[in-house]
């Protein structure tokens, strides 16, 4: 009997204890425990709400139209016309076959070739800069504004060694260019090129700048060109390279192309060099360079051995035009040019260039080694003459 109440208190003890575990479990299932002693959170699960759309910063514009106003009106095209003398056919002007048969077969005729260019007012007082080869041999140049008036412009000087001509026209109000430092410009700087390419029209091209300093190319005989992947092509010639600011940065020269059109490298000339250029042309009718009368050379590795030198910098003086300037101040065929006037020179065309930058009549002090020794000299800087005269 007592056996039977204890079994009838437990069964009525389990019942009461699995109800209220339901009652909790229902009620506050918080109060239930992990296995390690910690309240079990439930949290409802729900999307979050999508965050506000920002636009993405970028660092530059997202229009160029202000630079291209600023800079479009000071760049113009040009047309050319030149009066040619033609035959009617290849082989009259053969020597032989006019000797035998002089001018029976037909008499010589006169035809106008015309081309396209693009320049840039450089001053409000009628001076436009553009490239030697749009201008060479033309009788006769006509330039278009951007507002619609033309004019005739006159050749002031050319200078071929870089392949720049200044002009003049005869126009009031007219929109000259606000100058930039191209010496300042970064690889990887926006540029935009204004030009009148295949003479559609004024054009506006953007890129940036590939590249400063390149020479070597064997366009001119003065190269410090600024490469660009704006589209350049015929016609461009002579025209704009700006910046962001609409600033004249470089003047459109050349492009490296395979089929004629632009391939993404294109060259101009700094500004800084067409500036000088602009102004000795202007001052004194035509451009002064400085000259010692040395023929020079890149030093390659089997020259660096030979002249037992551990550096490829420098320059070989390969040839000496006796009695000029570098043979009167002691300079020898073999010596290595290795600094000019207290810097460090690379290579044969900076060494040139180098010179060239120097006014005639100025002392340039020349560092170099000679038969495995340093030497120091000083020189006094001639003037480069005309290019039949200047052969070592």
């Amino acid at each position: 009997m007592q056996l039977y109440k204890t079994l009838s208190f437990l069964m009525q003890a389990i019942t009461i204890g699995l109800a209220i575990a339901f009652v909790v479990v229902l009620m506050k299932p918080e109060w239930i425990h992990n296995d390690q002693g910690r309240a079990v959170e439930i949290h409802e699960i729900s999307r979050p709400a999508p965050a506000p759309q920002t636009p993405v910063m970028t660092s530059g514009p997202v229009s160029y139209a202000d630079a291209v106003a600023i800079a479009a009106p000071g760049v113009v095209n040009i047309h050319t016309a030149k009066l040619v003398t033609t035959r009617s056919h290849p082989l009259l002007d053969d020597p032989f076959f006019r000797h035998f048969f002089g001018n029976q077969f037909g008499t010589p005729r006169q035809q106008v070739q015309t081309s396209l260019g693009s320049g840039v007012i450089f001053s409000g007082q009628g001076l436009v800069l553009t490239n030697h080869h749009v201008v060479s041999g033309a009788d006769e140049i006509q330039i278009m504004l951007r507002d619609g008036r033309s004019a005739q412009a006159q050749v002031v000087g050319v200078d071929p060694d870089t392949d720049l001509a200044v002009l003049r026209v005869d126009l009031e109000n007219l929109p000259a260019m606000t100058i930039g430092a191209s010496e300042q410009m970064r690889i990887g700087d926006v540029v935009l090129a204004i030009g009148n390419p295949f003479g559609v029209g004024q054009t506006v091209t953007l890129g940036i700048i590939s590249a400063t300093g390149r020479n070597q190319l064997g366009i001119n005989t003065y190269e410090d060109f600024i490469q660009t992947d704006a589209a350049i092509n015929p016609g461009n010639s002579g025209g704009a390279l700006v910046n962001a600011h609409g600033e004249l940065v470089g003047i459109n020269t050349a492009i490296y192309s395979r089929t004629g059109g632009s391939q993404g490298i294109g060259f101009a000339i700094p500004v800084e060099l067409a500036k000088d250029v602009l102004q000795q042309i202007v001052e004194k009718g035509r451009v002064v360079r400085g000259w010692l009368g040395i023929e020079a050379q890149d030093l390659t590795p089997a020259l660096a051995e030979s002249f037992r030198l551990e550096s490829l910098r420098g320059t070989v003086v390969a040839g000496i035009l006796r009695g000029g300037p570098a043979d009167l101040a002691g300079l020898r065929p073999g010596d290595v040019i290795t600094r000019l006037s207290d810097r460090d020179i690379a290579n044969a065309r900076e060494a040139m260039n180098r010179i060239a930058r120097q006014a005639p009549g100025s002392r340039l002090r020349i560092e170099g080694i000679r038969e495995g020794k340093p030497f120091t000299l000083e020189a006094e800087v001639g003037e480069r003459p005309p290019a039949q005269q200047r052969q070592p």
